[in-house]
């Protein structure tokens, strides 16, 4: 007897209910074996990511460090420079004073005069510390040369103006010769620093360049050296 129209009808509707259940069961099985990769895979990459931003940001911090330590160098020198600046304005202010003083006595001693007033106009003149040293160890030379002919003029050498100018150009000389030391070694310091590495690699990229020494000429090297201590 032949099947009735109705039980084909159900037995395709078995066959495909088997078929069905046969692929939910087939994906069911598989689909943990592909979370689990696929969840691996994301700690792999989370995991490469952080290794990557913390060594970024260990390079950012150490490029601020060395940066910052430049510019405390740079602020040591420019402060240095201006204590020295300041100070030369005060020997400045004195050696007019000083000139009209010796005037009252040697007045024929015009040569002498003019050579000072003209290194004095020389130094006042003078940009950065390059030519601010040229222009006042001229000066210095006149000044000597000034200070030598109260040798010959008593009265000028016994004078209360005179010797209070004459002892006060005398500290300033000395207060100038420490802060140029000071200045010096502030300058070799930051010198250095910019050349090392890793600071040389951007030193120059950030404006860190070299800076020019007080040259007081032979003296220099002496008072850049270090005292050597023998036992």
């Amino acid at each position: 007897m032949g099947r009735t129209p109705r039980a084909c009808a159900r037995q395709a509707l078995l066959a495909d209910a088997g078929f069905c259940g046969y692929g939910l069961g087939e994906t069911a099985r598989r689909t943990p074996g592909r979370a689990a990769a696929l969840a691996e895979g994301s700690v792999t990459m989370s995991t490469s990511t952080i290794v990557v931003i913390a060594v970024i940001v260990v390079i950012v911090l150490w490029a601020i460090s060395v940066y910052n330590g430049l510019v405390s160098m740079r602020q040591r020198v420019n402060q240095a420079f201006a204590d020295i600046d300041v100070q030369l304005r005060q020997r400045h202010d004195l050696i007019p004073n000083l000139v009209e003083t010796v005037k009252g006595y040697a007045a024929h001693e015009r040569g002498t005069l003019e050579e000072v007033v003209k290194a004095r106009t020389v130094a006042v003149a003078a940009q950065g510390p390059a030519q601010q040293a040229a222009a006042e160890n001229m000066l210095s030379g006149a000044l000597r040369q000034l200070f030598a002919l109260s040798e010959a003029y008593p009265d000028l050498k016994a004078n209360a103006n005179f010797q209070q100018l004459q002892a006060e150009l005398t500290d300033l000389e000395n207060k100038i010769a420490a802060s140029r030391r000071f200045f010096n070694n502030a300058v070799q310091e930051y010198n250095t620093g910019i050349q090392r590495f890793p600071a040389a690699l951007f030193a120059g990229m950030f404006g860190f360049t070299q800076k020019d020494f007080f040259d007081l000429g032979p003296d220099r090297q002496a008072e850049l050296q270090a005292p050597q201590v023998k036992f």
